[in-house]
């Protein structure tokens, strides 16, 4: 009985090192494969009768152990849209299931995935190179993130629309001890709603001592007042309640309408222009009244112009899609316009070494794994996004080989008690010659 026990023993140490030759050979082959993770072998005794005065073989098995957990070198990468974990976590993927009208549908299980080699497909959506779609929270027109689900992330290659302007911000110093007969110039680039550029004519004219009137002259205008006036009167010491050199009030203006003077509040003069596309009204931010901000009136012989920024915005082509360490990801425009449509979140499990393999380096949940618990990157355990990098495979090749000749070795060693065994057993088949 011990000789057929002993040879069984011999035949599951047999499979058993084969099993462990096979983990061997599978992390060989994929030494080089973006985000594999290595499977080492552990082997579980079964014992069939164990006491004080027998033990009777049993078997081995090799058991095969996960290394989801540990962390593959974040190698430097030319794609702009690949990504590394730095720390725990998977990157949320989605595995198409075939098209629809043109477009593609998906798998209805959640798969998860450390290969972050993303590239953009021609229907816009960020790819891996195992063919797993990327996902994550999108984000509306405003930016704003819809925390509620996450799904394949796709880039809008559509141009940018034109915003016409309706608000500009206008910084410079008014010299005091400028003379009435020499008038600062300026001009102002603004967008009408077709994204056309006009340039508005800005002249400040000294009146008196303190005061100043702003006359502005729309060259391209389809219809309207034309030069457009409005006085601005500074504070001046003993004068008045408002800070010397800052803007005080508003006059009466023509074609221009001066906001309310409260001290602290906007100081905005706004006007209406008609360039063929209907009345477009446009606020000119001049500062706080009472505040040294915007436009003020400080000593000097020149006018000296600080700032001109608006928020009108030309039509723009699609240019390029960046990523950020947040996993934001952004669609940038050739009117220097971009725009978040989303963010890759971090999903992270109690115990990612538990979770299933599939094809592709990507993963299953399992009931052992947890569940999948997605978080912003860097937050709540989860890892930091690397840019620009890619997680190289986790197989240490010397380590491998050292694997290699041990089951090469332990393998030779059972065939010797096969061979034994099949020996005695011939042996004790001969006794009845």
């Amino acid at each position: 009985m011990s000789l057929y026990a002993s040879m069984n023993t011999a035949i599951s140490g047999l499979t058993a090192q084969a099993r462990a030759l096979g983990n061997v050979a599978d992390n060989v082959a994929n030494s080089q494969t973006t985000g594999f993770k290595r499977t080492d072998t552990s082997f579980v005794s079964y014992v069939t009768r164990s006491n004080a005065k027998v033990n009777q073989p049993g078997s081995v098995i090799a058991r095969p152990d996960y290394t989801n957990s540990v962390q593959g070198a974040p190698q430097p990468s030319e794609n702009p849209l690949a990504m590394a974990i730095a720390g725990q976590g998977f990157f949320a993927v989605a595995s198409a299931a075939g098209t629809e009208n043109g477009k593609p549908t998906f798998d209805s299980r959640s798969f998860y995935t450390r290969a972050g080699d993303f590239g953009m497909n021609t229907d816009g959506y960020m790819v891996n190179g195992q063919g797993y779609y990327l996902q994550g929270w999108s984000a509306g027109a405003n930016g704003e993130l819809d925390r509620s689900s996450i799904g394949p992330i796709q880039v809008d290659q559509s141009v940018y629309n034109p915003v016409a302007t309706t608000k500009v911000n206008l910084a410079a110093n008014l010299p005091a001890d400028a003379t009435t007969a020499t008038p600062a110039t300026a001009t102002i680039q603004i967008y009408d709603s077709l994204g056309r550029l006009h340039s508005v004519n800005m002249t400040w004219t000294k009146t008196d001592t303190n005061n100043w009137q702003l006359a502005m002259n729309l060259p391209d205008e389809i219809s309207g007042p034309g030069t457009r006036t409005i006085p601005v009167n500074f504070g001046a010491t003993g004068g008045s309640t408002t800070a010397a050199g800052t803007i005080d009030s508003f006059g009466a203006g023509t074609g221009l309408t001066g906001s309310a003077a409260e001290a602290g509040d906007p100081a905005e003069v706004s006007f209406t222009a008609d360039f063929g596309q209907g009345a477009q009204t446009i606020k000119l931010n001049l500062g706080d009244f009472g505040k040294p901000s915007g436009v003020t009136q400080y000593a000097g012989q020149e006018y000296v112009l600080r700032n001109i920024s608006q928020d009108g915005v030309p039509q723009g082509s699609f240019s390029s899609v960046s990523l950020s360490d947040a996993g934001d990801v952004t669609v940038n425009y050739d009117n220097g316009q971009a725009r978040r449509i989303g963010r890759v979140p971090i999903v992270t499990f109690a115990d990612p070494d538990s979770l299933q393999k599939v094809d592709g380096q990507a993963y299953l949940r399992t009931d052992a794994s947890g569940e999948a618990r997605v978080n912003d990157a860097a937050s709540n355990g989860s890892g930091k996004i690397v840019t620009s990098s890619l997680e190289a495979s986790n197989v240490d090749i010397a380590s491998e080989f050292s694997k290699l000749i041990l089951a090469q070795r332990a393998y030779a060693a059972n065939t010797k008690i096969v061979t034994a065994s099949d020996e005695l057993l011939q042996d004790t088949l001969n006794m009845r010659r």
